[in-house]
């Protein structure tokens, strides 16, 4: 656009168009790529939450090397990039790490965390075990909240399921042997 007085509109469409949507790991496939795309941004205001997806998202994200300085309680305790106070601070004085304004910060109900829980250990077990667990989970209720006690007791089946593998195996090779 032209800096000329009185030129208010462009009568042109823009030059460059991007076709395709920017990702940041394309070609940089680093461990340091994939430690921050896996970041989750806790105890932040929602405007600076999406300020710092924003960074993540187009890769201007720099992490820090060292701890930082808190300036609520100035330790060494601040462990991630933009915050300027450590999360005792935050949950202390109820503000938000990178703009220090008061607010409420959303905190992880108990049933996306075991979701979450729930997800991480299916994911490493057998196909057997998990379509069992998936068919108990279901059975208590589906999408429901996941409480402690069903935890605990998934714990319990799966041990209980692991002890009758062994004892199998102890069997088998009993009969083998005689």
């Amino acid at each position: 656009m032209s800096n000329s007085r009185g030129n208010i509109s462009r009568k042109r469409p823009q030059k460059h168009q991007n076709k395709t949507v920017f990702k940041n790991d394309l070609h940089d496939t680093s461990h340091k790529t994939k430690f921050i795309n896996s970041l989750e941004i806790t105890g932040v205001c929602k405007r600076c939450k999406d300020i710092i997806d924003w960074k993540i998202k187009y890769k201007k994200y720099k992490p820090l090397t060292a701890p930082r300085k808190c300036v609520g309680c100035e330790q060494k305790a601040i462990k991630y990039a933009y915050h300027l106070l450590c999360t005792k601070c935050v949950t202390e004085k109820n503000v938000c790490a990178k703009c220090c304004k008061p607010v409420e910060i959303e905190e992880k109900d108990v049933t996306t965390q075991g979701d979450t829980d729930i997800q991480q250990l299916l994911k490493g077990l057998p196909e057997r075990k998990r379509r069992s667990l998936l068919r108990y989970i279901n059975k208590q209720g589906g999408e429901q909240k996941i409480t402690a006690e069903m935890l605990s007791y998934i714990d319990d089946v799966l041990a209980g399921v692991d002890k009758l593998h062994l004892e199998d195996d102890l069997d088998s090779d009993f009969e083998e042997e005689t």
